[in-house]
């Protein structure tokens, strides 16, 4: 185990992952200035298969593609806490760990980025582009656009059934890189979190500006009503050891209790669906005084089902069973 005083947290390598472990670690070092944090990387299964298909896989790919690497460290002893983005973190953990907090969460809308009108390659050749703060209606019959999410894909085609949904695999920036570059992608979808967290802005205009955008990018923020997001989106899950005390003290400090029972609800509504991930669901939780509402979509059987619910803040469990029994009848 870390010795007392030091805390070890840790983390993928990727570029979204290190700056939401750098966040929890200064929110921790400004808590309890007495001890010392450091972050430890991890590389996961899903970092090592960039080339994997995911939406496509089937069965075929790893549990805790991006989560179970760490979660070996923690049970080792080699870390004491690791930070998920909590979409990634599947709703049945190893024995011995649990979700010990969940901060503040950010906006869980994605965003839909595209090439503007008139936009070319330097060698002087057009590339199809559209004008700012466009909406799925006003993209042409056929659009392309690129996702490696099975629920956005489902969303997209339940909103324009004539769509081509392609796959696309990388980080955020070398996804912006593909949809300024590729004349056959004409946009694709991103959540608003991982690009907030980035330093990434949209300005009024529909720019999106930031140090690894490519020049002249627009975005539109998809309403809820358009898109629903992944469970979890927009929160980051801490994970520790159960019956770990002195973590479970840091953890107290970091969480932010309407959250926790969103996601509460949320991952509750996908384990009853009996999915991960990759399942073409979706659903969020807000939080209204001691109530807390949940809505959800699932695309399991091709079709579309849609459904609301809404219970006292601590059953929050429960509705994410109940809403997820009535999409399966």
């Amino acid at each position: 185990m870390a010795p007392a005083g030091s805390i070890f947290i840790a983390t993928r390598g990727s570029a979204l992952a290190l700056a939401q472990a750098n966040l929890i670690a200064a929110q921790c070092r400004s808590a309890f200035p007495q001890l010392s944090f450091e972050l430890k990387i991890i590389k996961t299964t899903g970092d090592k298969l960039q080339t994997a298909s995911l939406s496509n896989a089937g069965g075929s790919l790893p549990k805790g593609l991006f989560t179970k690497e760490l979660e070996v460290a923690l049970l080792a002893g080699d870390a004491d806490l690791a930070v998920h983005s909590l979409k990634d973190l599947p709703t049945d953990l190893p024995a011995g760990l649990k979700l010990a907090a969940t901060p503040h969460r950010a906006d869980v809308r994605d965003v839909l980025v595209y090439r503007p009108a008139g936009s070319a390659l330097r060698a002087g050749s057009a590339l199809r582009g559209f004008q700012p703060q466009a909406q799925l209606k006003d993209f042409p019959p056929g659009a392309t656009i690129a996702t490696s999410s099975t629920r956005r894909k489902m969303q997209l085609l339940a909103a324009r059934p004539d769509f081509h949904i392609v796959e696309i695999r990388g980080n955020v920036a070398t996804r912006l890189q593909k949809v300024a570059r590729q004349r056959e992608l004409d946009a694709t979808v991103l959540a608003l979190a991982g690009l907030t967290r980035l330093n990434f802005q949209i300005q009024p205009d529909g720019k999106l500006i930031g140090d690894a955008v490519p020049e002249g990018l627009l975005a539109t923020t998809l309403g809820l009503d358009v898109m629903l997001p992944c469970v979890g989106q927009g929160a980051i899950g801490i994970e520790i050891r159960e019956n770990d005390e002195r973590i479970e003290k840091i953890c107290g400090l970091l969480n932010d209790p309407a959250t926790f029972h969103s996601v509460t609800a949320e991952r509750a509504f996908l384990q009853a669906m009996g999915g991960g991930c990759l399942s073409p669901v979706a659903a969020y939780a807000e939080v209204h005084r001691d109530k807390i509402s949940l809505r959800a979509v699932s695309f399991r059987d091709g079709t579309e089902k849609r459904g609301t619910g809404e219970r006292p803040i601590a059953q929050a469990a429960e509705l994410g069973v109940e809403l997820a029994e009535q999409l399966k009848l």
